[in-house]
């Protein structure tokens, strides 16, 4: 399956909220550059900016990627309006999807190099983009999260840009770690493995440590 970039999206914090007496600031809604170059920078992309520093953007939060198949789906099931930056994405990708992505996987994009960091996880401003309360469980249970990048080299950048693989992560795909994640299993040694994994943003590990009660020292000793 060949690989390319279908659009390079940036946005900046407005109100999102679908009342007119409430207010819900994120940077979620995205708009395609089209083919101009644009700066990476290791906390992300020139023009782009989030409202949530905590829990959005930061170095390994850089670049946030989805995959363009999934769009059908939304589509088909969910009777969702999804064009370029739908799901706030930076990158809409083809060929590249959560099965096919490896945690820790180098590319070497433009003048940079970007290494994918973890899945994207989904919260309630994307539901409330959309309208559908139940969306960010919805991504859950499909695994259809999409997923980020950390900047390992800054460079200008561009849709017009190929993302050339470099260098391949361990072999544990994005979609294994949003299976680890949220289904339930049995076999904790997979999730010892990740919390081992100097690949996988900390911020993932504290979610995988929080969720099966595992001690910090736990992960860091194995």
């Amino acid at each position: 399956m060949e690989s390319s970039i279908v659009s390079l999206n940036v946005g900046v914090p407005e109100n999102i909220s679908l009342k007119k007496d409430k207010q819900i600031i994120s940077g979620i809604n995205k708009q395609s550059v089209g083919w101009k170059a644009v700066f990476l920078s290791f906390n992300g992309l020139s023009g782009d900016e989030q409202a949530d520093l905590k829990n959005h953007g930061g170095p390994d939060k850089a670049v946030c990627a989805y995959p363009v198949e999934h769009y059908k789906h939304w589509k088909d099931h969910h009777d969702m309006n999804v064009t370029e930056g739908a799901f706030g994405e930076n990158l809409l990708l083809r060929g590249m999807p959560e099965t096919k992505v490896c945690i820790g996987d180098i590319y070497e994009w433009g003048e940079s190099l970007i290494q994918v960091s973890q899945p994207r996880q989904p919260c309630y401003k994307l539901a409330e983009k959309h309208g559908i309360p139940s969306l960010p469980l919805f991504v859950r249970e499909n695994g259809f999260s999409g997923y980020y990048f950390r900047v390992l080299k800054e460079g200008m950048v561009s849709a017009e840009d190929e993302l050339i693989k470099q260098t391949s992560g361990p072999a544990v795909s994005i979609a294994e770690i949003n299976m680890l994640t949220y289904q339930p299993i049995n076999d904790h040694e997979p999730i010892f493995a990740l919390l081992h994994s100097p690949v996988l943003a900390e911020s993932w590990k504290k979610t995988l440590r929080k969720k099966y009660g595992i001690a910090e020292t736990a992960g860091d000793d194995r």
